[in-house]
C-alpha cells in the first residue's frame, strides 16, 4: 500500500498548503478536511483494488493476488476490481478527512501551549488519538463497505442504502459496530507509527532543502 500512501501525502500535502495560503487562519480545519477528503479519493484508485482483491483472499474466495484478479476480471469485468467502491469512498473520505483534521488541529493546539516544536512522542500519542477517535466513528462505514465488497456476484446487496437495511432488519444495529474494538485499536497503533514517521519525514527533508548546495561536507 506504499504506493496508495505516497498518492495520498502526493495530493494532501500540497492541497494542504495551498487552502492554508488561501483561507483565513480560523479555517484551518476546513482546509485539513478537504485536503484529506481529496487525498483520499486519489489514493481510491490504488487501494480499492487491493482491498477487494485482500478481502476475497481472507474469506477463501481466491489462494493468490494474481489468480483473484485474473477471476475477478473474468467473471465480472474490470469493475469487479473496484465492487463497493461508492461504500470504500463512503467510508475512507470521511476517515481520512476526519483523522487528518483531528490530527492537525490537534497539533496546532498542543504546539500554540507548549510554544515549540513537538517531540515524536507526542507527536505519536496524538496521532494514536486521532486514529482511535476516526476508527470509532467510520465503524460502521467499514461493516457496510466490506459487506459489499466481499458480496462478489451473487449481489446479495443492491447498494449501499439497501445494505443499512438488510444488517438492521437482520441482525440488529449492533452489528454496523461489529469489531469496533479492534479496529480502534489498530488504527490507534498505526496512526501513532504514521503520524510520527510522517512528521519526522517532514522535518528531514525541511532541514536537507535549508542546507546550501555549496555546503562542503
Amino acid at each position: 500500500m506504499q504506493q496508495a500512501s505516497a498518492l495520498f501525502l502526493g495530493v494532501y500535502e500540497p492541497t494542504k498548503q495551498k487552502l492554508l495560503d488561501i483561507l483565513p487562519e480560523n479555517l484551518s480545519a476546513i482546509a485539513h478536511l478537504t485536503a484529506g477528503a481529496l487525498g483520499g479519493a486519489a489514493s481510491s484508485l490504488v487501494r480499492v483494488p487491493t482491498e477487494v482483491v485482500k478481502q476475497r483472499m481472507q474469506i477463501g474466495h481466491f489462494n493468490s493476488a494474481p489468480n483473484a484478479v485474473r477471476l475477478i476480471i473474468a467473471n465480472e469485468g474490470f469493475r469487479g476490481l473496484y465492487a463497493g467502491y461508492g461504500s470504500f469512498l463512503l467510508r475512507d473520505l470521511p476517515f481520512d478527512a476526519i483523522q487528518f483534521c483531528i490530527y492537525e488541529q490537534l497539533r496546532i493546539g498542543y504546539k500554540l501551549a507548549a510554544q515549540r516544536d513537538l517531540k515524536d512522542a507526542e507527536n505519536a500519542i496524538i496521532g494514536a488519538f486521532a486514529g482511535a477517535i476516526t476508527g470509532a466513528i467510520t465503524t460502521p462505514l467499514d461493516v457496510i463497505k466490506t459487506r459489499l465488497m466481499i458480496q462478489g456476484p451473487k449481489n446479495q446487496y443492491r447498494g449501499i442504502f439497501n445494505c443499512v437495511r438488510t444488517i438492521m432488519r437482520e441482525e440488529g444495529s449492533s452489528a454496523l459496530m461489529k469489531g469496533v474494538g479492534p479496529r480502534v485499536l489498530w488504527i490507534g497503533i498505526g496512526g501513532s507509527i504514521f503520524f510520527s514517521v510522517l512528521e519526522r519525514t517532514k522535518q528531514i527533508v525541511a532541514e536537507r532543502r535549508t542546507e546550501s548546495p555549496f555546503k562542503r561536507v
